[in-house]
């Protein structure tokens, strides 16, 4: 090799070795980087707050120093009091970031521990930061590299201190010990005297025989109900692999038999149905199409758990006269798709199990502050920017930031922050829900939580103006851009109010009413119910805004801007008069900030086709959806202490969901009267049990004569903590069995008494009989339907007496399996029959008749508590 080769060949290599120092793959360095999270505990020194530690460990070859990075992620929306050896800063909305401070160093090789304090307890393990990225920073501040975090661990929630929520949290620490009470006042009962139709049917006769369902059976339909033969061909088909047969009939028809009647039960007509089970075949009468339609849904569910289990010919049916009707006419579910996607084939399977348990409506909320889920023609920046969350240098750039846990690229894999359904797929949703008599109610919420649809209309805007366009380019913005406004979201977004002193807000709200009113002509159907939110604008909204100003300026009525939300719910609706759209909100929408701060029902609205959405039972004002519905407002009951599917079943550290507002099972979404929820409104949020004579006393109740305001309720699954089908299935089921009961079977007994100690005795009683049916005979359809639902099995209640093992269920019927050498219970482990000797570690789970169980727990001789079987 010459000199000038050599030379050459040592100037190459000594400018790899300063390139490898200057610029490091940060890549295998956040592989090498481990993180851990662990919560101290919510009993500080100062009520309300919390006590966290991050700890950072660095493996890698790169020093993390003083300056050119920092460590994004998301949490669980609390504000921050104090950090230690890094700062850790609130962005927006539940996006955080650690940055270094001046002297830190973080050597290959070494730990260090970030100790902070938060705002609000945190009992959750779905509280913990998640979705961790590094972002590298170039001398000039600009992004030089963004890297997930994968390494990262989230230290179990063990003491007390970690699970109750400070000094205020009345509730006991979750134990399998306390799951064992709760579950000891439940008693099996025989299967043969259980009703598998759930919800239950308003008269039920039974008969003494069986019809038998083979391969000849055809269906027979009247005119108009091809829809209804039709699915219940493809479900009796998709059941047994066999292929069944349906022709148009008029007169009697052997076999099966759809046809429509005036019918009326229990002075309802409309939905009525009588299904006819006798030695001459099935004879389903409805009073309209969506009356047959239930009518096949109560025959398919009294096939029993021999047809869903074997799923093959022949089905047995018993004789049975059954008439039955709706409760309430409007029977809804909520599902949230705007913080977490869920695809249109998660929507469809939902719609069709909802139609399984009656429900006939469905709020489809696909725009919030988090995402924007609808293509609408015109506004491409609504899903090229609303429906993806990614990483930006700044949360007034025009993205979404990440949330939940979404991290920092747009449609990755297994997250669940980015996504939309396209206009053709929307329409196919619509006309799907439409063929079981579901009717998809669209959102467009507004003034609050619209940050997806701002940050889309800003890129939109500047865009335009690029392009010179600048009255195309202001005629869908939607913010102010003088605005100087400080609010705080209740989602701790400080940027999610739009201008509502501008038209082209209006025009905007106005040009999606009008493309989703094409898609439902598209699908058959006709627009004719929208909820436009209204719920949580933050205090503060407005009051620095130029254009608000000179609004109010002209408006002397309004001395508070607070209240140009109802300026602005009043301006749209005229604006919307000619559409002729019945007005769905949140109950906040209706009401009015008086002089002294205090909010009260505003009559406005009231008989102008607006309908408020009542969640409150609990807080400021919990007897808000009587005075409104006796104001004259229609109403439909959303009450959070029973219908919240997204909080969680308990206080375990590991069952996911929220708990602002307390805990919601089977049982309270059961438990619910209508006409005097104060009854069956037992705790407060913090767990403090409710004397609801006394606490209720001064409370207004519902007018007789305003009872029919109360028009049906709604199940709600909001979805911060929700990631993917499966846990969505998993919130709502088996709460949806218990809702379903509620919105749609006939006033039940217990709620006609007005001794409270009594009325509790039959709850008992009733809830007894009803966790029999769930365990009993509503799982394996669960586990068939559509594939297959992931419906939660509860983990068994255990306690220790005597030096023997006692355990149970929540829902009778349900198995225990056990083992003692350390291994994971099975369907073949040991079963559970009564009180065993304990010598040794038990670890147990709960099995379904289908075979699915529950995590597992662990038990011991003495010391015993309960914990995942990891």
């Amino acid at each position: 090799m010459n000199k000038i080769t050599q030379i050459f060949t040592i100037i190459i290599l000594i400018n790899g070795f300063f390139a490898c120092q200057t610029s490091p793959n940060w890549n295998e360095t956040v592989d090498n980087i481990y993180i851990d999270w662990e919560l101290k505990t919510n009993f500080t020194a100062e009520e309300g707050q919390f006590e966290a530690v991050f700890g950072i460990e660095n493996q890698s070859n790169h020093l993390l120093g003083e300056k050119d990075w920092a460590l994004f992620f998301s949490m669980s929306p609390r504000g921050i009091v104090s950090t230690e050896n890094a700062d850790i800063t609130h962005i927006n909305g539940d996006w955080y970031k650690i940055t270094p401070i001046k002297g830190f160093s973080l050597a290959p090789g070494e730990r260090i521990e970030i100790p902070y304090v938060g705002i609000e307890g945190v009992i959750k393990e779905t509280d913990a930061p998640m979705g961790m990225y590094f972002v590298f920073y170039e001398e000039d501040g600009e992004s030089e590299e963004i890297v997930a975090v994968n390494n990262v661990e989230v230290k179990p929630f063990v003491e007390d201190q970690q699970r109750l929520r400070g000094t205020m949290d009345k509730e006991s620490p979750y134990s399998a010990e306390s799951q064992y009470d709760s579950n000891s006042q439940l008693v099996k009962l025989e299967n043969e005297d259980l009703m598998p139709i759930i919800p239950t049917p308003f008269q039920v006769k039974k008969g003494e025989g069986d019809f038998i369902i083979d391969e000849t059976i055809t269906i027979g339909f009247e005119k108009g109900l091809s829809n209804e033969a039709e699915y219940l061909m493809d479900k009796l088909s998709e059941l047994t692999g066999e292929k069944f047969s349906m022709e148009e009939v008029s007169g009697i028809h052997a076999g099966i038999a759809l046809k429509l009647e005036d019918i009326q039960v229990n002075g309802k007509s409309e939905e009525a149905y009588q299904l006819l089970i006798d030695q001459t075949g099935v004879t389903i009468s409805g009073s309209d199409p969506a009356g047959v339609f239930y009518g096949l849904q109560s025959l398919l569910a009294l096939l029993g758990n021999e047809a869903y289990l074997n799923q093959k010919l022949p089905l047995t049916l018993p004789y049975i006269s059954i008439a039955d009707a709706p409760r309430f006419g409007f029977r809804s579910l909520h599902m949230d798709v705007a913080r977490n996607f869920q695809s249109k084939e998660t929507i469809k399977k939902t719609l069709d199990i909802m139609s399984h348990y009656k429900l006939n409506h469905f709020l489809f909320y696909t725009t919030e502050d988090e995402g924007w889920r609808v293509e609408i023609p015109g506004l491409p920046e609504l899903t090229e920017v609303g429906a993806q969350r990614e990483h930006t240098q700044s949360m007034d750039d025009p993205v979404v930031h990440p949330g939940y846990g979404s991290g920092p690229f747009a449609y990755e894999e297994g997250k669940n922050g980015s996504g939309f359904y396209t206009r053709e797929e929307f329409v196919d949703i619509l006309e799907y829900a439409k063929a079981r008599h579901i009717t998809v109610i669209p959102v467009l919420n507004f003034p609050g939580h619209a940050r997806a649809a701002i940050k889309s209309m800003e890129k939109r805007y500047l865009r335009l103006m690029e392009e010179g366009k600048k009255e195309e380019a202001e005629a869908y913005r939607l913010v102010d851009p003088e605005d100087q406004s400080e609010y705080m979201s209740a989602q701790s977004f400080k940027d999610n109010v739009v201008n509502v002193a501008s038209a082209s807000t209006y025009d905007f709200y106005l040009k999606v009413v009008d493309e989703l009113a094409k898609m439902y002509e598209d699908a058959g159907l006709e627009l004719r119910k929208m909820h436009s939110g209204g719920d949580e604008v933050a205090e503060g909204a407005w009051t620095a805004s130029p254009q608000a100003k000179k609004l109010l300026e002209s408006l002397p009525e309004i001395s508070d801007p607070k209240n140009l939300q109802t300026y602005f719910f009043s301006t749209l609706l005229d604006k919307l008069a000619d559409r002729d759209l019945e007005m769905h909100v949140w109950e906040e929408m209706v009401l009015l900030k008086d002089e002294s701060g205090v909010y009260k029902p505003n009559p406005d609205f009231a008989g102008k086709n607006v309908v408020p959405y009542i969640w409150n039972n609990m807080f400021d004002y919990p007897d808000l959806g009587y005075q409104l519905a006796n104001m004259g407002y229609e109403v439909v009951l959303c009450n959070v202490s029973n219908f919240y599917f997204d909080l969680a079943y308990s206080n375990d550290p590991e069952e996911p969901g929220l708990y602002w507002a307390g805990f919601v099972n089977t049982k309270n979404a059961w438990a619910f009267a209508p006409y005097d929820w104060f009854k069956t409104t037992y705790k407060t949020s913090m767990g403090e049990v409710i004397d609801r004579e006394k606490d209720f006393k001064d409370m207004v109740r519902i007018d007789p004569a305003a009872k029919n305001n109360i028009i049906g309720l709604e199940a709600q699954l909001w979805t911060e903590t929700v990631k993917g089908p499966e846990m969505a299935e998993y919130y709502m089921f088996p709460k949806m069995l218990g809702f379903a009961e509620s919105a749609w079977a006939a006033e039940r007994d217990w709620e006609k008494e007005s001794d409270l100690k009594k009325m509790d005795q039959k709850i008992t009683k009733g809830w007894n009989e009803f966790a029999n049916r769930v365990g009993q005979t509503a799982f394996p359809k669960l586990k068939w339907w559509n594939g297959g639902l992931n419906y939660r099995v509860a983990p068994p209640g255990a306690k220790v007496v005597d030096g023997k093992l006692h355990a149970n269920v929540n829902f009778p019927g349900l198995e225990i399996r056990y083992t003692t050498d350390g291994t994971e219970p099975t369907i073949a482990s040991n079963t559970y029959t009564g009180p065993i000797e304990i010598n040794e570690e038990v670890k147990l789970k709960v099995f379904d008749n289908t075979g699915k169980s529950s995590r597992s727990i662990v038990v011991a001789p003495k010391v015993w508590e309960l914990r995942e079987s990891k």
